[in-house]
């Protein structure tokens, strides 16, 4: 981006093009210009490989699909000789003549995620990475880890290429440090990841790893995080050690770097690790700082974009939205939860002028494949060396063309990318398919490419199988590629088998109902419902108390200092003002009919029955603070919990005779019963500790911790008060804490992990950091189909990529009905569920999928097992013929009444008895 200039509603921004010299629809991505271009090449685990190469691959959906010359690097544009590439490339992609092209676009809003990058250990070397083979970034590991990495998988340490036996992860390189090129933040992420490549790495290793993780504080504070450390630690022996490294000593004659720490008894260890793992923070870029700086967008000190707790996705400059980790370090799930957030305000922004610009898709006409022989097209996927690594692609290629039916085959490098995908539509009309296979990878992720690849061939989408042959043959037997070929092998005969016998399928269309039920009146809530009724959608609020806000009425300031109440009482307000918006008070969901698009919500408020009709449901019902029944919570009137604390503030309550303050983490979190973090409660002891400070500096305050988990940007907060004389210290959970009266105090007895010492703290004040508690078996689970974890939070369909949606379609989540999460985060997710419910809503109209159950009525008995065992209600009783019929809108197509059905009357379209015989005797009659 060059410029912009304009205002909210109206922006030019201009665009530059900087050229590639390669003619991307002429390449084919085979890699032969990377192969002979005479540049010497840095080794093939270093992350900045692809800056650096003559010439490099331009990633898109995860997977390399047209490469391109970096001028900065290639002899030719230094020299004025060389083109090794223009004369090997086989289909004269090479462009050396390409210019830059200017582009301008007229725009309502921009949305600014340009990213971040990873620390550069180069710029302050302390552990003598620029020296070592076998000391690497975190992002250089996952390299070495990967099947498409330089050792093709396997565990190998660079200096020697042998396997590891120990290998050592150094947390917080380049994050938590104040020292020159360094960072002050938290960022986030390190500790999740470093645990996840540890346990990757002990998988990969054939003869037991030694995996140890050297931490400060271990924050796994996000959804699940905190059972996936216990995991790692307790059954997967993975040693985590609390120790801030701050040097490696160079290699021995062994290729072994020594590291020095001291452990949990003071004793000082000097250790020998095969491999050294920087875990290596984020931050951002120059060029992602420019690019903020040109949108005239302001940036805090980190050089982050700035944004306000109470408005996350919104930018300094009206019109200009923000996502991801250039506003601040950030996780998967955060991110795209964030870019929905960002797009449900550009929703609200432009949804006057919605479908004014867009277009129709152009649909090619189904061909009429009815009594035509199958003619069968197999394509084989080498997904780089992630199948092809481990299978023999080319026999199982050749092996397909000798199957009934198979009129061609071929391979693919990536069968998912783009001009493979184009490659396949083109065979299909020329070979005249009516069936196709692909072998490659998980159906759960790319089923519905390749079903859109034969839409745009004219061919009906049921007319495909998958065959899963990376999860189910290269993965599970990478060290046997005869065994996983031959499984391979199997695999694309059984679908061939199968997809013979398949016929066009329809999907039915329906009207989407356009108004929206929001179920829970917290900030989450209201904010969902407002985002939708700006956007002229009907929404209906549906809240079980007395008045809406939720948790946040008794919140005083975001971490950042925002003042909470006001911000509530104006959101309130402009909810029960809004037109669109229908508030019911005192209200339960009675009953649920219906399914996406067309449902029908049955409550009852203040002693009245309604009957809501919707097109999508979202759930915000919340969660509660713990009431601790130890710590004399409830006896004792100087023992408060921490929202206790927070009304107290905000209701500026005197503490003029508090002279000693103690703060007590983790009550009722990550303990056997709730074993997760609560996210919010060391930031919100941190800031409330601060103002304790602030009205009485004289008060001595204490936090007792486990981990103290102040992440991504609220590290500062963190500092600032130990720079405030606030007195961290890090108790040992095992012992535990006792709390008892002592005359005009309270006692407060625990053991110093540091110190190793029993300590004793007199206090005036005591606040306990209590969990946050879900609704365990909420009705609303099973009203909705939607389930709930164990520990009483809602599952959403996807941890990463379906973050807001739950796996039954148009029904939604957000808030701490999801998981813990501070305000900002719940108003986000809040945000990017309306803007979820909006891609449903907008549709108008949505097809039901055509794998669905059917019922011969002729055999049904009227035994009523289908009706019982339907996890979705899509079974029923004809009213007329009291037979079972199918409501094929609720249907999923999980086959449970196919299986279940004592006389046979019910079959599965694209299942039938006959496809799954043809797969089990395919093999057969081949023997």
């Amino acid at each position: 981006m060059q410029d912009i200039a304009g205002e909210e509603g109206n922006f030019n921004v201009k665009l530059i093009r900087h050229p590639r010299f390669v003619d991307m629809d002429k390449c084919i991505a085979c890699g032969l210009c990377s192969e002979k271009c005479p540049k010497k090449v840095p080794n093939a685990y270093d992350s900045g490989l692809s800056k650096r190469k003559a010439i490099y691959v331009q990633y898109a959906q995860a997977v390399p699909l047209k490469y391109a010359i970096n001028a900065e690097q290639c002899i030719y544009f230094i020299r004025g000789k060389c083109k090794a590439c223009e004369k090997f490339c086989p289909t004269g992609a090479i462009a050396f003549d390409e210019q830059p092209k200017d582009t301008t676009l007229n725009v309502g809003a921009v949305v600014l995620a340009a990213g971040s990058q990873a620390f550069d250990p180069r710029v302050y070397d302390t552990f003598g990475y620029r020296n070592s083979d076998n000391i690497v970034t975190s992002l250089e590991f996952e390299r070495i880890l990967s099947a498409s990495g330089p050792y093709g998988g396997h565990l190998l340490r660079p200096s020697d290429k042998t396997e590891p036996k120990k290998i050592a992860w150094l947390q917080c390189v380049g994050s938590r440090d104040t020292h020159v090129g360094a960072r002050g933040y938290c960022s986030g992420v390190c500790c999740t990841y470093a645990i996840k490549e540890a346990i990757l790495a002990k998988e990969h290793s054939a003869q037991g790893l030694d995996a140890a993780i050297f931490y400060i504080d271990i924050r796994t504070f996000g959804k699940d995080f905190e059972q996936y450390y216990n995991r790692a630690k307790d059954d997967l022996g993975v040693r985590f050690v609390k120790s801030r490294i701050s040097h490696v000593e160079p290699m021995d004659a062994e290729d072994r770097h020594a590291i020095r720490y001291v452990d949990e008894s003071g004793r000082t260890v000097r250790e020998l690790f095969d491999i050294v793992v920087l875990s290596v923070g984020l931050g951002t870029g120059d060029h992602a700082a420019g690019l903020a700086q040109k949108l005239g967008l302001d940036l805090n000190h980190y050089q982050f974009v700035k944004s306000s707790d109470l408005h996350p996705a919104r930018t300094s400059r009206p019109g200009v939205y923000v996502c991801g980790t250039i506003q601040a370090p950030k996780d998967i799930p955060s991110s795209v939860i964030e870019a929905s957030a960002a797009a449900g305000e550009v929703g609200c922004a432009l949804h006057e002028v919605r479908g004014t610009l867009a277009k129709t898709k152009d649909v090619v006409e189904e061909q009429n494949v009815h009594g035509e022989p199958p003619r069968i097209g197999v394509f084989v996927c080498c997904c780089g060396t992630n199948i092809a690594g481990f299978v023999d692609v080319p026999e199982v290629v050749e092996f397909a063309k000798s199957l009934p039916f198979v009129v061609y085959a071929e391979k693919n490098l990536f069968s998912c990318s783009q001009d493979t995908q184009a490659q396949i539509s083109r065979i299909i009309k020329e070979q005249n398919l009516n069936r196709v296979v692909v072998s490659a990878c998980t159906p759960k992720t790319h089923e519905a490419l390749f079903q859109e690849t034969l839409i745009n061939a004219g061919l009906n989408k049921y007319l495909f199988e998958m065959t899963n042959i990376r999860n189910q043959c290269s993965w599970v037997h990478k060290d046997d590629m005869p065994t996983a070929t031959q499984k391979a092998k199997d695999l694309v005969r059984m679908s061939v088998a199968k997809v013979a016998l398949h016929e066009p399928l329809k999907e039915p269309v329906m009207k989407i109902n356009q108004a929206v039920l929001v179920i829970g009146g917290g900030v989450a809530g209201m904010i969902a419902a407002r985002t939708l009724a700006q956007q002229g959608y009907t929404t209906h609020l549906v809240e079980r108390g007395s008045q809406l806000g939720g948790q946040a009425l008794k919140l005083n300031e975001t971490w950042q200092g925002e003042k909470i109440g006001r911000f509530v009482e104006d959101l309130i307000n402009q909810v029960q003002a809004d037109e669109n918006t229908k508030v019911f008070l005192n209200a339960e969901i009675r009953d649920v009919d219906g399914f996406v698009g067309n449902f029908k919500t049955t409550i009852e408020a203040d002693g009245a029955t309604a009957s809501l009709e919707h097109g999508v449901t979202i759930i915000a019902c919340g969660a509660a603070e713990y009431k601790p029944a130890n710590y004399l919570h409830g006896q004792d009137d100087r023992v408060h919990t921490g929202l206790e604390l927070q009304l107290k503030l905000k209701e500026a309550a005197a503490f003029d005779d508090c002279r000693t303050a103690v703060f007590i983490q983790c009550v009722g979190s990550r303990n056997a019963e709730r074993p997760y973090c609560s996210k919010v409660c060391c930031t919100r002891s941190i800031k409330s500790a601060l103002e304790l400070k602030t009205l009485n500096s004289d008060t001595d305050v204490f936090i007792l911790y486990r981990d103290l988990r102040s992440y991504g940007l609220r590290e500062d907060l963190y500092r600032k008060a130990r720079e405030s004389g606030i007195k961290f210290i890090r108790y040992n959970n095992e012992t535990g804490i006792a709390v008892c009266q002592a005359g005009n105090s309270l006692r407060v007895e625990f053991s110093d992990r540091v110190l190793r010492r029993p300590m004793v703290i007199h206090s005036d004040l005591l606040v306990l950091a209590s969990a946050m508690v879900p609704e365990k078996n909420s009705s609303l689970g099973p009203l909705y189909k939607v389930s709930q974890k164990a520990d009483g939070f809602f599952a959403e369909a996807h941890v990463k990529l379906r973050p807001n949606d739950f796996a039954t379609d148009g029904v939604f989540v957000c808030g701490l009905a999801h998981a813990p999460k501070p305000l900002d985060e719940s108003i986000a997710q809040a945000q990017a569920a309306a803007s979820r419910a909006v891609t449903v809503l907008s549709a108008l109209e949505i097809a039901v999928s055509g794998t669905v159950a059917q019922v011969d009525s002729s055999f049904c008995s009227q035994c009523g097992v289908c009706v019982s065992v339907c996890p979705y209600s899509a079974p029923k009783f004809d009213e007329k013929t009291t037979k079972a019929e199918i409501q094929s809108t609720l249907c999923k197509g999980c086959g449970l009444c196919a299986a279940s059905c004592r006389s046979g009357a019910i079959h599965l379209k694209g299942f039938e008895t006959s496809q799954i015989m043809a797969m089990i005797t395919s093999g057969m009659t081949n023997e």
